[in-house]
C-alpha cells in the first residue's frame, strides 16, 4: 500500500551540516574528525540497531594505527575497550585429522598481527560512541535509515528514517509513528557491507561502472567462555583447508582475549559452486578438527552471529562519492581480505571523508561531489594498504586454496619489497551470485546431525544471537518475483536459500513431505540477524534485503 493511499502525514524534518547513516567504527570516526576540525559544524548519526553495538560483528584483531590518528590518548582511558595485546601468532592449513604449521618467516610481513590487539569490535564501538557524544554529536539509535531523499537535480539531500508500527498488511497500528527526515548538506553511508542505501546509490549513480565486481564472504563467529587452563591470552590462530574443499575459498579464526574469552570463527567466500554448501554447517564442522575440539572441552557457547564480509578489495571498491556525499567503511569494500581486517581501514576512511568534508563546508559548498576525497584515498594509508593485496582474493579464487594462497604470498612479498607486482592488477571475473552449478554437476554435502555441546542447530544460534524483531511488522526480505524460489531455483538448485542462510529463514516446505510434493517457499524473517547473504548469493538475484523496523535484529552483547 502506497502512503497516499495510507494518507499519511508528512514527515518531520531536521537540518544538519552532515548526515551519517550507521554508527559503526567508519560513521563514528567521521562524526568524531569533524567535531575535533570544527565544533561549530551538526552532525547526526542514525543506527538500526536498538543500541550502538548491537549489530556489530567482527572477529576481532584490530590493528590500532588508525584509532591511534583518531584518539591519540586511547590507551590511558580508563574506559578503552581493546585490553588484550596479541601475543602470539599461529597459522595452520588444517587436512580432515592433521594440522600443518607454516612458519611465520614465510608469511608477508603485513600479515604479522604483533602489535594488534583483540577484542570486540562492538565494545569499541561503544567506546567511540561517548567519544562522539561528548563532542556534541547527535545519536540517534534504534533508528534505520530507510530513504534517500534526492534534490530536484538528483542531488542527495539526506535520508528519511523508516516508519514505526505499520502491519505486516502494510496499514499503521495503534502506536505508529512517522518516520523522520534528516536532511543534511552532505551524507556519508557506513552501514557496513551490502547496505540497502549503499546498494541504491551505487546503481542509480553508477559508482561501480568503472570497477570490478564486489566480491563477498560470510562471516560466522561465536563467543565462548573457555576452561581456564585451555585459555591463552593474546594468542591469534588462523586456519585454512578442511573442512572446505581446495576449490572453495575460506578459513577460520581463534582469538583469546580477557575473561577467559576465544572468539571462534569462520570465513566462507561466497563464490562457492556447490549449491548443497552450508557455511554454518561448515563452521560447526570445522570445530570438530582434531586440533580445534579440545579447546572447547568444558566451554561455553555465549553468543552466535553472522555478517557479510566485503573481500573484492582495491579492483572492486566503486567511485566513493555522489552529488550530496559518499561511501564509507565496509559500504566502500574497504576490507584487506588476507589480513582478514577492516576496521582500521573504516576508521580512517570516515576520519579522511570528514577532512574533506570540513574544507567544503569551510568554502560554502553543499549537495556536490567530493571530489578531492575521491581522488585521495587510493594515495593514502588506506590505499596502500589495500594495493599490496589485491591479487590475493582472485589467486585465491582461480586456483584454489593451496596453490592460490601460496601464489598470493609470493605477490604480496613482491608488493612489500618492491612496490609492484609482476602480475600487474588481477581482476575478479563475475559476481558471487553467478558462481553456483546445477544440482546435476555437484556431489551433494551431508551435514553431521549436531551435539548441542560442541555443534549447535539454527534455531538455538538465532536464540544466542539475541534477535528480535516485531512479528506484525512489514516481512523486510522482499522477492522480485515470488514464484522463482519454486519454479527455477529448487529444480536447478535445490533452492539454495536454504542453506546460505545461517539462520533458517528461508524454508521449502512441502504439502506432502513424504513424495515432496507441493512446495511451498516460507520466509521467517523473524530469524533474521541481518547478515545480507541472501541479497547477495541467490543466484536469481530476487531477494531485496531492506531495513525492517528501528532496533530490530540480533542484540550482540560482546561481538
Amino acid at each position: 500500500m502506497t502512503e497516499a493511499g495510507l494518507r499519511l502525514s508528512p514527515r518531520e524534518s531536521m537540518d544538519f551540516d552532515v548526515v551519517i547513516v550507521g554508527a559503526g567504527p567508519a560513521g563514528l570516526a567521521a562524526a568524531i574528525r569533524l567535531k575535533q576540525l570544527n565544533p561549530d559544524l551538526s552532525a547526526v548519526v542514525v543506527e538500526k540497531g536498538a543500541e550502538l553495538g548491537a549489530h556489530i560483528l567482527s572477529g576481532a584483531v584490530i590493528d590500532p594505527w588508525a584509532l591511534d590518528k583518531l584518539l591519540p590518548d586511547w590507551r590511558q582511558d580508563k574506559d578503552r575497550p581493546l585490553k588484550t595485546e596479541v601475543t602470539a601468532d599461529r597459522f595452520y592449513m588444517l587436512s580432515a585429522k592433521r594440522a600443518f604449521r607454516l612458519p611465520n618467516f614465510i608469511m608477508p610481513r603485513l600479515m604479522n598481527n604483533r602489535g594488534n590487539f583483540i577484542g570486540s569490535l562492538g565494545n569499541a564501538v561503544r567506546f567511540l560512541g561517548k567519544k562522539a557524544e561528548s563532542l556534541g554529536v547527535d545519536i540517534f539509535p534504534g533508528f534505520a535509515g530507510a530513504e534517500i531523499l534526492y534534490g530536484g537535480s538528483g542531488e542527495v539531500l539526506g535520508v528519511a528514517t523508516g516508519d514505526m508500527g505499520i502491519s505486516r498488511d502494510g496499514r499503521p497500528k495503534s502506536g505508529f509513528t512517522r518516520g523522520m527526515e534528516l536532511r543534511g548538506k552532505y551524507t556519508l553511508i557506513a552501514e557496513g557491507a551490502r547496505g540497502s542505501l549503499a546498494k541504491q546509490l551505487i546503481a542509480n549513480f553508477g559508482l561501480d561502472r568503472n570497477c570490478e565486481p564486489q566480491k563477498f564472504g560470510i562471516g560466522l563467529k561465536e563467543l565462548w567462555r573457555v576452561d581456564p587452563s585451555l585459555h591463552r591470552p593474546g594468542l591469534v590462530q588462523h586456519s585454512f583447508g578442511w573442512p572446505l574443499d581446495d576449490r572453495t575459498g575460506g578459513g577460520s579464526f581463534l582469538y583469546h582475549f580477557e575473561d577467559g574469552l576465544v572468539a571462534a570463527g569462520f570465513v566462507v567466500h561466497l563464490n562457492y559452486a556447490n549449491p548443497t554448501l552450508s557455511p554454518f554447517d561448515e563452521f560447526q564442522r570445522f570445530k570438530t578438527h582434531p586440533k580445534i575440539a579440545p579447546l572447547f572441552k568444558g566451554g561455553e557457547r555465549l553468543s552466535f552471529g553472522a555478517r557479510a564480509i566485503t573481500e573484492g578489495g582495491w579492483q572492486s571498491v566503486p567511485k566513493l562519492v555522489f552529488p550530496g556525499g559518499a561511501l564509507i567503511g565496509c559500504a566502500a569494500g574497504f576490507v584487506n581480505v588476507p589480513r582478514i581486517k577492516g576496521s582500521h581501514n573504516a576508521i580512517f576512511s570516515g576520519m579522511l571523508a570528514a577532512e574533506h568534508l570540513v574544507e567544503a563546508l569551510k568554502s560554502g559548498r553543499a549537495h556536490d561531489e567530493l571530489t578531492s576525497f575521491e581522488a585521495a584515498w587510493r594515495g593514502s594509508a588506506l590505499g596502500r594498504d589495500l594495493y599490496k593485496v589485491r591479487n590475493a582474493k582472485p589467486l585465491w579464487s582461480k586456483y584454489g586454496t593451496r596453490a592460490g594462497i601460496a601464489l598470493g604470498g609470493f605477490d604480496m612479498w613482491m608488493n612489500e619489497i618492491f612496490g609492484a607486482s609482476p602480475l600487474g592488477t588481477l581482476k575478479h571475473g563475475g559476481p558471487d551470485y553467478a558462481s553456483l552449478k546445477p544440482l546435476a554437476e555437484v556431489t551433494p554435502i551431508a551435514y553431521p546431525k549436531p551435539d548441542g555441546k560442541l555443534t549447535f542447530d539454527r534455531l538455538s544460534s538465532v536464540f544466542v544471537s539475541n534477535t528480535n524483531h516485531e512479528e506484525d511488522q512489514p516481512c523486510h526480505l522482499h522477492l522480485r518475483d515470488s514464484s522463482i524460489p519454486i519454479s527455477r531455483n529448487l529444480p536447478e538448485y535445490g533452492e539454495p536459500a536454504r542453506l546460505y542462510c545461517p539462520v533458517a529463514v528461508y524454508e521449502v516446505v512441502y504439502g506432502n513431505e513424504a513424495l515432496k510434493s507441493d512446495p511451498r517457499f516460507v520466509i521467517n524473517a523473524q530469524n533474521c540477524v541481518h547478515c545480507k547473504t541472501c541479497d547477495i548469493k541467490d543466484p536469481a538475484q530476487n531477494i531485496d534485503w531492506v531495513p525492517p523496523e528501528g532496533g530490530g535484529g540480533p542484540n550482540y552483547p560482546n561481538m
